[in-house]
This record gives structure tokens, sequence and C-alpha cells, in this order.
């Protein structure tokens, strides 16, 4: 209960500082009033004054922490970033009894392998969808929504022409309906139109896989955004009948924004604001769903080759992935499988989207994963690839007791 506890003194105390401060701007007013007004025009003054504070503070204080604020309009095809109220309470009153997951971070070498067959086949997928409590950081704690208990969802990976079975599980521990949107998928909704599911049920897709190239897929029950901003989304591969290039090492990396009313590195449980969504203003942005996710597991060897495939959760920034103090040897830019640039230094993700970038680990050393937007690092947009091995002074030497930044 020590999240509860933070998150109630947090909205007590934003409360009391409120209301002191209405009282207060009160009491002066009405001493000025006194001296130039009648009792009657007073007493009207401050029941003007009274209503108005407590108008205020209902309509942009603790019930719009709860619900999307009633008094601000979207215009979606669908209803704005809310969360239920009556879910909300749903959700406190068994926080408790909620699943809680040690680590929400997915592992970036959790992914299946290349696929060896060279024949169109029938694919059946299973994922549930989990609505866990986990830490972003450090006594900072989230309330999100998943595809298999870990952000991003798990790693698909089918073959250009295989016949896909898709099949969705909506815990009945779970409070809200979802869904799925694969960007790979040709027809209604990405599928979600067929596959969506109430708590306790469960739905399959079946869909032709088309198009060869690295998707993303996320809920898609509106309000999508709000979906996807507790942190429903991962990639699907479609590896082209060609066959992509043997590398060493893949891994996999998405970035995502996560909105609270808690400012960044408030403690305890943190509350989705739907205004900062809206306004494109994240408390935090990471790298697979929380601070410090990506920092030891990422190791290769000197000579090897990497390919990453790296996603963007959004849902309002555009990511600048970069490594710092590796050149990208090939791109494939928006992952489209039948384009490839060269020797690139920074590449965009756009929300939405992915890309694979792939390069050979020349000199050992710790290499810093980022969206170069540098300032999102202070948010959580940063990670680590370890490379290990002999030095190698021809391409890379000085003198490490007077170097010790990273850009």
């Amino acid at each position: 209960m020590t999240e509860i506890f933070l998150l109630a003194r947090f909205f007590f105390f934003d409360w009391i500082a409120w209301t002191l401060a209405f009282l207060a701007l009160g009491i002066i007013l009405f001493i000025a009033a006194k001296k130039v007004c009648s009792t009657r025009m007073e007493l009207f003054l401050l029941a003007l004054f009274g209503f108005s504070a407590i108008f205020w503070l209902l309509s942009s204080g603790i019930p719009s922490t709860l619900a999307y604020p009633w008094n601000l309009t979207t215009y979606g095809p669908a209803a704005g970033p809310s969360l239920p109220v009556a879910n909300a309470l749903t959700f406190f009153k068994n926080f408790d009894g909620f699943e809680r997951v040690d680590d929400i971070a997915r592992d970036p070498r959790d992914l299946p392998g290349p696929i060896e067959r060279d024949y169109e086949d029938d694919v059946y997928i299973t994922i549930e969808a989990r609505e866990v409590v986990s830490d972003m950081a450090e006594d900072v704690t989230f309330n999100y929504w998943t595809f298999g208990g870990q952000v991003p969802g798990p790693f698909l990976r089918v073959r250009e022409g295989d016949n896909v079975h898709l099949t969705l599980k909506n815990l009945e521990t779970n409070i809200h309906q979802h869904s799925i949107d694969l960007h790979a998928v040709t027809g209604p909704g990405g599928g979600s139109a067929v596959i969506g599911a109430n708590p306790g049920e469960e739905n399959t897709l079946d869909f032709k896989a088309l198009n060869p190239g690295l998707y993303v897929y996320h809920c898609a029950t509106p309000n999508v955004a709000n979906h996807m901003a507790h942190g429903m989304y991962g990639l699907i591969l479609v590896e082209p009948k060609e066959k992509l290039t043997v590398v060493d090492h893949e891994f996999y990396v998405m970035q995502g924004e996560f909105y609270s009313v808690g400012e960044l590195g408030r403690k305890g449980l943190q509350v989705f604001d739907g205004k900062k969504m809206l306004a494109g203003d994240p408390s935090y942005i990471v790298f697979n769903g929380r601070t410090g996710a990506l920092t030891d597991q990422m190791q290769v060897n000197t000579g090897e080759s990497v390919r990453m495939y790296v996603g963007n959760g959004g849902v309002n920034l555009i990511s600048s992935f970069h490594i710092i103090g590796e050149i990208f040897d090939r791109v494939f830019p928006e992952a489209a499988t039948n384009v490839v640039l060269e020797n690139v230094q920074t590449t965009l993700v756009p929300a939405g989207g992915a890309t694979m970038v792939e390069f050979t680990a020349e000199v050992p050393g710790t290499y810093i994963l980022v969206d170069h937007a540098l300032a999102r690092l202070d948010r959580g947009a940063w990670g680590t690839l370890i490379v290990n091995g002999e030095e190698n002074p021809d391409i890379y030497h000085g003198d490490k007791e007077t170097s010790d930044h990273t850009h």
C-alpha cells in the first residue's frame, strides 16, 4: 500500500495547497471589500468567490486525474483519452490484488531467431493482454497495460506469404477492453475490428502476411493513444522471401512515452494524465518500458555483426535513434527491406514506425543508445551496448585518464 499512500499524500497536499491559497485570497478580498462595500454586497462577493473557487478546484483538481477533464473537448473519432472513474475506482479498490511484475522491461535479446524454412506456412500466435503494476524507476510505480506482461510486447516473426492466426486473450483480471492493430495487416483496423476482446474473452484474427518489413503492432481500442501510452505496443517482422543477411547478434528495442500527473521522479503510484498526453508533454521517455531498462544485457565481441530492430510506440514524438561512437553501416529506413542506406549517423523512427540498423563492432567499450533529442536522456531515453575484445589502436586510441565524456 506504500504506492497508494504516496499517491494520496501527493493529492492531499496538492489540494490543501490550492485550498489555502484560495482561502488567503478570499480573506484579502473580504477585508478590501469590507472597507468599500455594504454587508449585502460583501456576502454576495464572498459567495461568488467561493463558488468560483470550488468550480475551479473540481474542474482542474483531483477529478481530472481520474478521468479526462469534463470541461475539455476533443475531436477524434472516439472519446478523449479518458480513464473512466468507475474503472479507476475499481483499480484502486483491487490494487493489492493486481499482478505485480518485478521488471516490466523486455530483454532486448528476447526475440525468436531467423526463419529457416523457404516456404509459406500457417503460423499460430497467442498473446495475452495483461494489466499489471510495475516500477518505471525506483519507487516510481505505474499501472502498465501490456501484451504478455512486459513492454514492449513479444517480438513476432513470420515469413512473407505466411497465413497467420493470431489469438488475443484479455485476462479476466483486467479492467479494460483491448485489441491489436498490426501495421503488417491489410484489412479494417489492422485486425482490431475483429480481435478486440473484453476482460475474460478471447478472439482470433486470420491474416496473410503480404508485405515484408518490420511493423509496429499496438492496442487500438479507443482511446487508442491512451492504451499505447500505458505500454501496449510491439514489433512484428515479416521476413522477405529472399531472407535477411545473417548477423551475429539481433536486439529488440522500442521507445515509448509515459504521461503521469506526478512530475519526473515523483515517488509512489503515478496516475495517467490525459492533458499531458494531448499536449505531447511526457513525464518519461524510455526504451523497453522503464528507465534503465537497457544497461547490461546487450553485449557483443569486436568483429561481430549486429542488427537492431528499433520501434517507436509514440504516441507523440519522433525518435532520432543514434548510438554514440558508432556509425550504422546499413539502415533500412522505416524498416523497408528493399531500401538500404549506408554510413548513417542518426536515423528517424516515426511514432508508430520502425527501422532496422546494422553495424560491425570494431572497438571495445561501452556505447550509449540515445534518442538524439538529447534532453530526453534525462527522462530515461538511453541504454548501453557493451563491446568486449582487444583494443584496436589503428581505429581508435587516446588517453583514457583525461577523457571521461560520452559525446
